[in-house]
C-alpha cells in the first residue's frame, strides 16, 4: 500500500490503518485456526529484540527463568475461586486424548475422553503455585524469583493482531516472599523496570499506577499497571504486575517456617507483559508511511540497498557492499554494542526507491543505498525513517560510520520526546461531571481524562453508556481549595484522583 492510502487510513480510518500497516510492514497474518497470527520474522523480530532486552533486564535483577507446562488439571484451577471466575470465559478445555476416524467415512472424531479436563494455561498462577509448594519449606528457601517465557490462549471472542489474539506470547513472572512488605517491594521494582523499558527502549507514552478494586486482576490484592495512549487516543494496557498477598499461597499450600520455627504462608507476586507490545508500537508510533521503530528494538537498525543499471558494475557494487557493512558491523558502537546491519537480498537495477520504501514501511530507522557512484566515492547516500520524503544525504563512507550513533539516538531521542508531548497534549482534567461527559461525546480521539473519584462510583451508568474504563489511580494529590473534592459521579467526597480512557 502506498504512503498516501496509509495517510489516508491513519486520519479516518485508524482500525483499517492499524491492519494495513500490519500487512505492509509483514509483520503478522491471521492463521487458519481461529483467532490466532502468524508472527512473520521481522515481527518476530521485533519480539526477539524486545525478549533479549527484558530477558536481560530481569536476570540483572535477580530472577532466572523456568518452565511451567501448558496444561492445567481442572481441579487445580479451581483451588483458587476468584481466579477461576475471572478467567472462567476464556478458558479453552481439553478432554479428549485421541482422535479416531469414523469407520463410515465421516472423518476424525474425539475418542477416549480423560477422567479430568486440562485447561490450557490463560495464566499460569495455578500450576506454578502447586509446584512452589513442593519447592518452599523454610524461610531459607525464599524468596524465589521465577520468569517464564512462553504462550498462553484466552477465548477471545473478538480479536485483533498483536493487540487480543487467542493465543499470544508473554513473559510471566511469579515470586514467592517471607514478608508482606518483600512481596511489595518486588511488586513496585518490577514495576519500575517496565516503565524503564517501555519509555526508555519502546518510547511508548505510558501512565503508571494502581488499579481501581473493579480492574484488579482476578485473586490479586492490588494490580499495578502500564497504561500506553495510542494516536487514536484510546488506552491500551502494556504491562502489569500484582501483588497477589497470601491468597494464592493459601490455596496452593505454599508455606514455609519462619526463623523461630512458625509456619507461615508465603506472600506471592506475579506479573507480565506480552506480543501487545508490538501492538503499542504500531499505535502510538506509526505514521503515514507505516511502522516506525525505536533503533534500540529494531531487529535491523541499517539496511543497505545495492543499486546498479549496468551489470558489469555487480561485482564492484557488491564488493563495496560488503566493505560497507563490514565497516558499520564490526567497528562502529551505539549503546555499547555492534550496529544491527543487514544487506537486502535483492538487487535494485535501475533506482533503489522501491526496495528503500519497503523497509521504510518496516520501521529501519536508516536506510542505506549504495551504487556505482558511492563505490567510487567511497560514500553512501542513506535515508533518515523520521524524514522518509527528504532527498537522501551523501556522505563519505568514514563521515557515516562516525555519524550513524549519533543518527540513532536522535531517533530514539526524537520518539520519546513525540511520545511523551502527546501524552501531555491529550491528558485533561476536570472536577465536573457534565464536563467529563461532554468531552467524551464531542473528541473521537478524546485521550486521557483525570477526574476526582470514589469506590462507590463503580459501575456508574455513564461509564457504560460512553464505554468508559477507569485505567489507573493517577499520581496527582487531591488538592482541595475551601472545600473537600468531590467524586463526579456520587458526589461523596473523593478518594483519589483516576484516570479515565476508552481501550482496547
Amino acid at each position: 500500500m502506498s504512503g498516501p492510502s496509509l495517510a489516508d487510513l491513519r486520519e479516518h480510518n485508524f482500525a483499517e490503518w492499524y491492519q494495513e500497516l500490519i500487512k505492509a510492514a509483514h509483520l503478522a497474518e491471521h492463521s487458519v485456526a481461529r483467532g490466532c497470527m502468524v508472527i512473520k520474522p521481522w515481527g518476530y523480530g521485533i519480539w526477539e529484540m524486545i525478549q533479549a532486552r527484558l530477558d536481560g533486564l530481569l536476570k540483572d535483577s535477580g530472577h532466572e527463568n523456568a518452565y511451567f507446562p501448558l496444561l492445567i488439571p481442572l481441579s487445580l484451577l479451581e483451588q483458587e475461586a476468584a481466579h477461576v471466575d475471572g478467567f472462567a470465559k476464556e478458558c479453552a478445555v481439553v478432554t479428549h486424548s485421541r482422535l479416531e476416524a469414523d469407520p463410515r467415512g465421516g472423518g476424525l472424531h474425539p475418542s477416549s475422553p480423560l477422567k479430568e479436563p486440562y485447561i490450557i494455561r490463560p495464566t499460569s498462577e495455578a500450576v506454578i503455585g502447586a509446584t512452589y509448594s513442593k519447592w518452599v519449606s523454610s524461610y531459607r528457601d525464599l524468596p524465589i524469583l521465577i520468569n517464564q517465557w512462553a504462550n498462553v490462549m484466552r477465548w477471545e471472542m473478538r480479536t485483533r493482531l498483536f493487540v487480543r489474539t487467542a493465543e499470544f506470547l508473554w513473559q510471566e513472572g511469579h515470586t514467592v516472599h517471607s514478608t508482606a512488605a518483600e512481596a511489595v517491594a518486588e511488586t513496585l521494582m518490577i514495576l519500575e523496570l517496565y516503565k524503564k523499558f517501555v519509555v526508555e527502549d519502546l518510547c511508548l507514552p505510558v501512565v503508571v499506577g494502581k488499579k481501581t478494586p473493579d480492574e484488579r486482576f482476578p485473586g490479586a490484592v492490588e494490580t499495578y499497571t502500564l497504561e500506553g495512549l495510542m494516536q487514536d487516543g484510546k488506552a491500551l494496557q502494556v504491562g502489569t504486575s500484582h501483588f497477589l498477598g497470601q491468597n494464592f499461597a493459601k490455596a496452593y499450600a505454599i508455606k514455609f517456617q519462619n526463623e523461630q520455627g512458625v509456619e507461615e504462608f508465603g506472600w506471592t507476586t506475579s506479573w507480565g507483559v506480552s506480543t501487545r507490545l508490538i501492538g503499542g508500537l504500531i499505535m502510538s508510533l506509526g505514521d503515514d508511511y507505516g511502522l516506525v521503530l525505536p533503533p534500540a528494538i529494531a531487529p535491523k537498525q541499517i539496511m543497505i540497498v545495492a543499486v546498479w543499471r549496468d551489470e558489469a558494475a555487480a561485482a564492484e557494487v557488491q564488493a563495496y557492499v560488503h566493505q560497507v557493512k563490514e565497516q558499520l558491523g564490526a567497528g562502529v558502537l551505539w549503546r555499547d554494542r555492534p550496529l544491527r546491519v543487514a544487506q537486502d537480498r535483492y538487487t535494485a537495477k535501475k533506482s533503489g526507491r522501491g526496495r528503500r520504501w519497503a523497509y521504510i514501511k518496516q520501521g529501519v530507522p536508516i536506510v542505506i543505498e549504495v551504487g556505482p557512484k558511492e563505490q567510487q566515492a567511497q560514500s553512501v547516500s542513506y535515508y533518515h525513517r523520521l524524514d522518509p520524503q527528504q532527498p537522501c544525504r551523501e556522505v563519505s563512507l568514514v563521515e557515516f560510520c562516525r555519524q550513524a550513533p549519533q543518527l540513532l539516538a536522535e531517533i530514539q531521542t526524537t520518539l520519546q520526546q513525540t511520545s511523551q508531548d502527546r501524552l501531555k497534549q491529550h491528558t485533561y482534567k476536570f472536577h465536573d461531571l457534565n464536563d467529563f461527559v461532554n468531552h467524551f461525546n464531542s473528541h473521537t480521539r478524546s485521550g486521557f481524562v483525570e477526574v476526582p473519584w470514589c469506590q462507590a462510583a463503580i459501575g456508574h451508568a455513564v461509564l457504560g453508556e460512553l464505554k468508559i474504563t477507569p485505567r489507573v489511580i493517577a499520581e496527582s494529590p487531591l488538592q482541595p481549595v475551601h472545600t473537600p473534592v468531590k467524586c463526579i459521579f456520587t458526589g461523596r467526597p473523593a478518594e483519589a484522583m483516576v484516570i479515565f480512557a476508552r481501550a482496547y
